[in-house]
C-alpha cells in the first residue's frame, strides 16, 4: 500500500507540474536524485554521428535517420523503465492516433534507451509490443535505438535531458518529456509531462519542420498560434488573427467591388445596344 501510495504521488506530480519526475522510486537519501530536469538547448543540434543500434541489431548513425523535410519526434527514455517510460511512449502513441500527419509519412520519430545494458533484442520486442497495432508506414517511420554509454550521453547532453542510475536496482530516475527536432537534427522545441494535447504536437512538428508538411489550411491556422514558454503550448496570436481578417476583408471587398463593377459594365453594354 505505501508503494502504490507513492506511486501515485509521482503520477500526480507529473499531471500538476513539469518539475522532473522519477522512473522509479528507492530507499537513498533525496540528495542521491538531485540535479534532474531538461535544461532546453533550443537551436543546437543533435550529434548526427552518434552511432546506435536499431531494433534489428542493425548499426545506424543518428544523421542517416533523419529525413529531407521531415521533423524529429526525439523520446529518450529505457525498455525497461517500469513506469514513466511507458507512461510517455503510450502518452506519444496516443497523440499520434489522434493527428492526420503520421509517422513515416510527415514526420520520423526516435526512441533512445539512456540505459547502456538494453540491447536491441530488447528494443525489438518493445516496439513489438508499443506499435503492434500501428500500420506499416508507422513502423518504419519509428526508430527504437540502443547504444554504448559514450553515445547515450552524447545525445542525452545535447537535447540537455539529465538523468541519474540509481544505485543497486539498475534503475533510473529521469523527467517526462519529447524534444521536436527540425529535419538536419536543429532542437527545437520541448514538451513536457506524459499526455500531450494533439494540436501542440501538430504546430512543434509544423514549426520544426519550417512550414513544409501539411495542407493549406494547416498553414493558415499555424500562422494564427505561437508557442508560449510560460504555459508550455501554442496559444493565439492577436496580431496574426487581425492579419489574416483584413485580408479577408479585403478579398470580400474585392469580389463586392468586382461583382459592383461588372453588373455596371453590362447594364452599360445593353444600354449602348438598345440606344443602336
Amino acid at each position: 500500500m505505501r508503494r502504490f501510495t507513492l506511486y501515485a504521488i509521482i503520477l500526480l506530480a507529473v499531471f500538476l507540474t513539469s518539475q522532473p519526475a522519477y522512473a522509479q522510486l528507492n530507499r537513498e537519501q533525496p540528495d542521491a536524485l538531485q540535479n534532474l530536469g531538461i535544461d532546453e538547448h533550443l537551436g543546437e543540434y543533435i550529434p548526427l554521428d552518434a552511432k546506435f543500434a536499431d531494433s534489428n541489431g542493425d548499426s545506424v548513425l543518428l544523421g542517416d535517420l533523419l529525413e529531407d523535410g521531415k521533423p524529429v519526434l526525439l523520446n529518450p527514455l529505457y525498455y525497461e523503465c517500469p513506469m514513466l517510460c511507458g507512461l510517455v511512449l503510450d502518452g506519444t502513441i496516443n497523440v499520434i492516433e489522434d493527428m492526420v500527419w503520421k509517422p513515416g509519412k510527415e514526420f520520423i520519430v526516435i526512441s533512445i534507451s539512456i540505459d547502456p545494458e538494453e540491447d536491441a533484442e530488447l528494443a525489438a520486442r518493445s516496439k513489438e509490443n508499443y506499435l503492434s497495432q500501428m500500420d506499416s508506414t508507422t513502423k518504419a517511420g519509428w526508430y527504437f535505438l540502443t547504444g554504448k554509454k559514450s553515445q547515450i550521453d552524447k545525445v542525452v547532453e545535447a537535447v540537455g535531458f539529465r538523468y541519474k542510475e540509481i544505485e543497486d536496482t539498475g534503475e533510473f530516475a529521469h523527467s517526462a518529456a519529447i524534444m521536436l527536432l527540425s529535419p538536419d537534427g536543429k532542437i527545437t522545441r520541448y514538451l513536457y509531462g506524459i499526455s500531450y494535447d494533439e494540436f501542440n504536437v501538430r504546430s512543434a512538428l509544423y514549426e520544426s519542420a519550417d512550414g513544409k508538411i501539411g495542407n493549406t489550411i494547416d498553414k493558415v491556422v499555424m500562422y494564427c498560434y505561437q508557442y508560449d514558454p510560460d504555459s508550455g503550448s501554442y496559444a493565439p496570436v492577436a496580431i496574426n488573427i487581425m492579419k489574416l481578417g483584413g485580408l479577408a476583408t479585403l478579398i470580400i471587398l474585392g469580389i463586392f467591388l468586382g461583382s459592383l463593377w461588372l453588373r455596371e459594365k453590362r447594364k452599360n453594354q445593353n444600354s449602348k445596344t438598345e440606344f443602336n
